[in-house]
């Protein structure tokens, strides 16, 4: 019986800064500030689900893993059976080169695919090791864990990873194609500007139910679609009702329109036409929605290309949050150009609570200019 060699590389603070409201997880003093706004790392939960998806196939994969929290504790946790092929320190945070070493590492073992677990700053660590060694043929599939995800080497959840390597495993004619891996400088994204870059391509197991696409830009999304939407929400808006008004362009236009500052790439509070607080971390809209009693609306767009509506750039509204607002009160957002392009494919939700996810899957209400909306599916992450 044919067996498959997986490597695994957990980075285990990707991700972090989302909810501490940090636009980023880049470098140990924004992972030191997430933690210390009391935010939990998530990255290795997120990995354990995708190894609990895999756990029917054990007997014919062999786990090769970094030492620690980089994917030892976890496999040895859960009992798998795996060869650790390098130890990060013990007394530091995993960095990048920590990444680049273990990559390193895994590539010399001889992996037959490469499982990172991430966000945009991994997959660019991810590719630079690959380069390094002129290793750029070897397949790579990424785990989403990050705040960002631009790049198309992720898959859409941790179980569709495992499903692609089920897919393998099964003898399935799955394609290999080259991916980008694209990044922003974090630095300007915190000041509200997005500068993306592409930094190379690796090569994925792709299936288009399984693997999210590259990001696209927000460019051809017409101003006067966005002066229209945003015309139709602000007639809309009721008194003393909550409004979080998410990140993004789209959701930025009703900002806009009522003359309020905006942090685009975070969570606004707005009351009664007035700012109640800007970039609003996920433990801080838990506290102040804990002391308020009354309703609350979310007002999201979603990311061109890949469609995500939920878990990628805005964690910070996390699944207490999300089930403090409610499926009904969440009003969605986006041109109809933004939509057409994701070809049927339905919106996608990750919120990192599977059951939340599959319970606010289905058809949502999706207003595309003023006084008009269409009916869109929404989909959990393969779980």
């Amino acid at each position: 019986m044919q067996r498959l060699t997986l490597g695994l590389v957990v980075n285990p603070f990707a991700g972090v800064g989302g909810p501490a409201g940090l636009k980023g997880s880049d470098g140990a003093d924004i992972v030191a500030e997430a933690l210390a706004r009391g935010v939990q790392p998530r990255a290795t939960e997120r990995a354990q689900r995708c190894l609990a998806a895999l756990e029917v196939y054990r007997q014919r994969l062999t786990l090769l893993t970094y030492g620690g929290a980089m994917g030892e504790d976890l496999a040895r946790a859960l009992g798998w059976p795996v060869k650790v092929v390098g130890q990060a320190p013990a007394d530091d945070r995993s960095s990048a080169s920590d990444t680049q070493a273990a990559v390193a590492a895994l590539l010399e073992a001889e992996v037959d695919l490469l499982l990172f677990v991430g966000g945009d700053g991994t997959a660019r660590d991810v590719c630079c090791a690959l380069e390094a060694v002129d290793h750029v043929q070897q397949p790579v599939l990424g785990i989403p864990s990050g705040v960002k995800m631009h790049s198309g080497v992720f898959a859409i959840s941790p179980e569709a990873a495992a499903q692609v390597v089920a897919q393998m495993l099964s003898g399935a004619l799955v394609d290999l194609c080259e991916r980008e891996v694209r990044d922003i400088d974090e630095g300007a994204f915190r000041q509200g500007v997005v500068k993306s870059r592409h930094y190379g391509d690796m090569l994925v197991p792709e299936d288009n139910q399984f693997v999210q696409h590259c990001k696209e830009g927000g460019a051809a999304v017409e101003e006067l679609v966005l002066v229209d939407i945003a015309a139709d929400l602000r007639e809309n808006l009721e008194d003393d009702v909550w409004y979080l008004v998410g990140a993004g362009t789209t959701a930025q236009a009703l900002m806009d329109d009522l003359g309020l500052e905006n942090s685009l790439l975070g969570i606004d509070l707005v009351c009664n036409e007035e700012l109640l607080a800007a970039d609003l971390s996920g433990p801080e809209l838990e506290q102040r929605l804990a002391n308020y009693q009354g309703a609350v609306v979310g007002i999201l767009s979603i990311t061109g290309g890949q469609g995500s509506l939920i878990g990628r750039g805005n964690q910070q509204l996390t699944p207490a949050v999300l089930r403090r607002v409610g499926r009904d009160n969440i009003w969605v957002v986006a041109s109809k150009e933004k939509v057409a392009e994701l070809n049927g494919r339905a919106l996608l939700m990750d919120s990192n609570d599977t059951e939340l996810d599959r319970h606010w899957q289905g058809y949502v209400r999706v207003i595309t200019g003023y006084r008009e909306s269409i009916l869109y599916p929404l989909g959990a992450a393969l779980s």
